[in-house]
């Protein structure tokens, strides 16, 4: 999963409640208190302190954490010991605990006749315990607290929490399993869960024989105890933070491999799928070589261990020396797993072991910098894998992670990269598209705007510096700003190719406009004779012109010209300004692959030269290119900037196409099209509009083959293709999907498809009763989690209402179908044209058990939210949508980003149909 700190600190009254006989935390002044009354702790009485945020009273240096877990009766008891350093005189320690129920609490002084008890006072709301004394706690001293505790095991994915899986024989078994980001550390044992709380760990963990039991750190040796139970201690840990450590009791098993730099490599899974794991095990031990000498900073652990978690929310956690992940993102079957299954093992696991470093070594101050962590992560994915694995291809996707992050930046709603966040909703909302795609796309344009060399040596030199310890924005800067960059950069007037070589470039100052901002520019370009005028300004989807007011970028630009295929760079830095080229063009093309965070829009011919440009020679400008021009022109159409007729004139290009970029950016911007008007019954012009479609790749569909052959993205391309042929009633598409279905079927599913098209073979299946319970079948008891997924998206996209209403309860339910899978079944259903209003009707009516489950704030909901709703084109729709969430309250989500990222979607629809549907009417009929 994979912020600057303001650690401001409001300190209480000394003496706030005299009875409770302590000295409290300092800071808060009479008229704080006038205004603001303390809260009240559970058993009536003042709780000392009124912050979200820990006080810096004393903060934690060492746990001693034993943990046993009933995998019977399914809870869980534990003992902790905290040695805590004490920063200012007090007799009141502040730390978090959620749900748990504490048994016992003691303290022990460094000098003194033993251990004293502490008094336990609880407020809920902010998941806080204090700990109160009858002796001041001295500045300086070094303290053990003494808490024993007990709790259920979690029902949800976070925290300390339950999770099943039934064998071959149908036998239902239970493990537990740790995931702590953000803030649910507290719900497992009682410890300061913030990220600047770091500390060492040493834990041990109590376990029945026939399970085993894992941690960050190796297991030093078991002890057995009487009953037949076993302990297991395990190595102290490095000092981290509370939302990486981690800890599995299961019956898993592993295999092992070790790196060429001495660190072991274990992936554990169930035992029936223990054959799945040998891809992810070579995937990790390359990787992990990779990092160790890309950074040059060896991996701290001796150990790193890889789990496939039955049930996980996300799809993976970077506990440092115990990542955990979704079963689907570690197995691999090389018979049953397709392409893109490969390709995503391969990311996720690169994206956890990045974590390592950048997370783990190196840790976000808050999470308002969430992004130092996920931006980064997310960023490394890409550079690890195209260079230890080139056969993936994967600069042919990182566009689409900035087209990802542009659709939520684009509204309103959207927020900066480094985002004020207080609660533990306003934490999980950071995990989004904006902390991980943004923020990777922003590194990605700094390292092309200061050259890989330059950008490697920065962030190494960050590692190094800032090594156990936790960092804000400024520190990444600072690093990436120390020495020279060897070529020249042009700010103003003549267009060089290279960087600015007088005074050291200020990164930071660069850097502040992409991440204490919100959104992204729009760079408006029109060629005039040798002249290239200029502007810039916020592009976003409302007819406010006020919210686009004060906001100005450093755009690094680059661009390429008809006379000249190198690229040429201009830092612009003002609101409007002028380059002057050597001659006069026929065309310019910005943002070359668009290495940069931003739109362009072309004035005057500009755009018509270069449809023209595409028209008779698209393989002038890169893919990426070509895939960023279908973008922007759409895009700039949502907000009045070109004529639809313009972007469709484009878009013909596309005939000629065979490109992965280009082509799915193509179906991904004309594809919605018809999907807001199957919304409001328009069924002549969405036939309309889906014929255009078709006939506009009908060469490229009709020359696939029915195989798994060629490079990654000629597979991937291939599955896209087919499965629009096919749901798209594409004769030949449907002719050889049936067929393959029928032959699967009647060899009671044993017959070998190809991975890449087995779901446009198991889509055509799910089209009638039969085919689709024989699937569901299938799906029930296959072992590959690669073809579980794909049945799984066949069976959301049948035309059969009953079925599709059936699986979203299945789904929920959780036997059959995992309820980690919910989010995606219930945003499958509703894009099909069949089930866009029962997954509406299932999301409210179940809303209450869904936020529960999954988190308030976490992506799972607001992907929910925004994925059912953001194709609505109604005020009908609309009205209800604003009903519904309007009469939640704060505590059921009222508050949430993606609520109104919703309402703004669903008017900017109404809007384009409002105004465009006469458009496309004129351009099709």
């Amino acid at each position: 999963m994979t912020m600057c700190s303001l650690l401001v600190l409001v300190l209480l009254l000394e003496l706030l409640a005299p009875s409770l006989g302590a000295q409290l935390p300092e800071g808060h002044n009479e008229e704080d208190n006038v205004s603001s009354p303390p809260p009240i702790a559970t058993n009536g009485q003042p709780f000392p302190w009124d912050q979200m945020r820990l006080p810096e009273t004393v903060s934690p240096v060492h746990y001693y954490l034993l943990i046993h877990p009933n995998l019977t009766s399914l809870d869980f008891t534990g003992a902790v010991r905290i040695e805590v350093q004490v920063h200012k005189d007090t007799s009141t320690i502040i730390l978090h605990s959620k749900a748990l129920q504490i048994a016992k609490a003691e303290l022990l002084a460094p000098e003194g006749p033993g251990s004293l008890p502490l008094q336990v006072l609880e407020y809920p709301a902010f998941h806080q315990l204090a700990l109160v004394s009858n002796v001041l706690l001295v500045s300086g001293w070094v303290y053990e607290v003494r808490l024993e505790f007990s709790a259920n095991l979690s029902d949800s994915f976070h925290g300390f929490y339950k999770s099943s899986y039934r064998t071959t024989s149908g036998e239902l078994r239970f493990l537990a399993s740790t995931q702590f980001e953000a803030t649910s550390a507290r719900a497992a044992f009682p410890c300061f869960d913030e990220p600047a709380f770091k500390a060492n760990y040493t834990i041990q963990i109590r376990r029945e024989a026939r399970h085993i039991a894992l941690s960050n750190m190796p297991k030093v040796k078991t002890v057995e105890l009487p009953g037949g139970l076993l302990e297991d201690h395990f190595d102290t840990s490095v000092k981290m933070s509370t939302y990486l450590v981690a800890f599995i009791v299961s019956d898993f098993l592993s295999v092992s491999k070790t790196t060429s730099h001495g660190v072991k490599i274990s992936v554990y899974a169930v035992p029936d799928k223990i054959d799945q794991t040998e891809f992810a095990l070579n995937a990790a031990v390359k990787l992990l070589d990779f990092y160790d000498d890309y950074f040059d900073i060896p991996y701290p652990l001796p150990k790193q261990d890889l789990a496939a978690i039955p049930d996980f929310q996300s799809g993976a956690m970077e506990n440092w020396g115990l990542t955990t992940y979704r079963e689907s993102g570690l197995l691999f079957d090389s018979s049953k797993s397709s392409a893109s299954d490969k390709l995503g093992i391969t990311m996720v696991i690169a994206h956890e072991l990045a974590h390592q470093w950048f997370g783990n070594l190196v840790t976000m101050q808050w999470w308002n910098d969430l992004w130092l962590n996920e931006g980064f992560a997310k960023f490394m994915e890409f550079v690890s894998v195209n260079i230890t694995n080139p056969e993936l291809q994967v600069n042919d996707f990182f566009l689409g992670k900035c087209f990802e992050a542009m659709e939520v930046d684009s509204l309103s709603s959207s927020h900066p990269v480094s985002s004020q966040v207080e609660t533990p909703s306003q934490i999980q909302e950071m995990f989004d598209d904006v902390s991980y795609d943004k923020g990777a796309c922003i590194l990605h344009m700094l390292r092309d705007f200061l050259t890989p060399e330059a950008f490697k040596i920065g962030i190494v030199r960050y590692l190094r510096r800032y090594s156990y310890q936790n960092t804000v924005n400024t520190h990444l800067w600072d690093s990436l700003t120390n020495g020279r960059l060897k070529e020249e950069f042009c700010s103003r007037g003549k267009a060089q190719s290279g960087w600015f070589s007088g005074d050291q470039l200020d990164v930071r100052a660069i850097m502040d406009t992409w991440t204490l901002q919100e959104g992204f520019p729009l760079v408006t370009v029109e060629l005039r004779g040798r002249q290239v005028r200029l502007s810039q300004e916020r592009y976003l989807k409302t007819h406010d012109p006020s919210q686009k007011e004060g906001f100005l970028w450093q755009v690094p630009l680059t661009y390429i010209t008809s006379s000249s295929n190198t690229v040429h760079r201009f830092l612009l830095q003002t609101k409007t300004d002028v380059l002057y080229l050597p001659e006069e063009v026929v065309w310019v093309k910005f943002n070359v692959d668009m290495s940069g965070y931003y739109m362009v829009h072309y004035e005057g011919d500009g755009w018509p030269s270069l449809t023209s440009l595409l028209l008779t020679n698209h393989t002038a400008l890169s893919s990426n290119d070509r895939a960023s021009l279908i973008n922007n022109v759409f895009q700039l159409v949502s907000v009045g900037k070109v004529g639809l007729d313009t972007a469709l004139d484009l878009s013909l290009y596309l005939s000629k196409e065979t490109e992965i970029m280009p082509v799915t950016q193509g179906l991904g911007e004309l594809v919605p099209l018809y999907k807001l008007m199957e919304k409001r019954d328009m069924v002549a012009l969405e036939n309309q509009m889906k014929d255009f479609i078709v006939d506009l790749f009908r060469d490229l569909i009709d020359r696939q083959t029915w195989t798994d052959e060629g490079s990654v993205s000629e597979r991937m391309l291939r599955s896209y293709l087919l499965l629009f042929g096919s749901v798209r009633n594409h004769p030949p598409c449907v002719a050889n999907a049936t067929q393959l279905f029928k032959k699967w079927r009647a060899s009671d599913g044993n017959m070998s498809l190809p991975s890449d098209i087995s779901l446009a073979v198991f889509a055509m299946g799910a089209r009638d009763p039969e085919g689709w319970d024989f699937l569901f079948e299938k799906y029930r008891h296959s072992l590959h989690t690669s073809v579980k997924s794909r049945i799984k998206s066949a069976l959301s996209i049948s035309p059969l209402q009953h079925k599709l209403q059936s699986l979203m309860e299945q789904s929920l339910g959780g036997e059959v179908m995992k309820t980690q899978d919910l989010p995606h079944v219930v945003i499958s259903v509703s894009r099909n044209p069949k089930g866009y209003k029962l997954a509406w009707d299932f999301l409210r009516h179940n809303w209450h058990t869904l936020i529960k489950k999954f988190d308030l704030g976490s992506h799972s909901v607001s992907g929910m939210v925004t994925g059912v709703t953001n194709q609505y084109s109604t005020r009908e729709m609309l009205d209800e949508v604003r009903g519904f969430f309007g009469s939640l309250s704060e505590e059921t989500g009222a508050g949430l980003r993606c609520i109104q990222q919703t309402y703004e979607s669903i008017e900017e629809n109404i809007r384009w149909m409002d105004h465009m549907l006469y458009v496309l009417d004129e351009s099709l009929f």
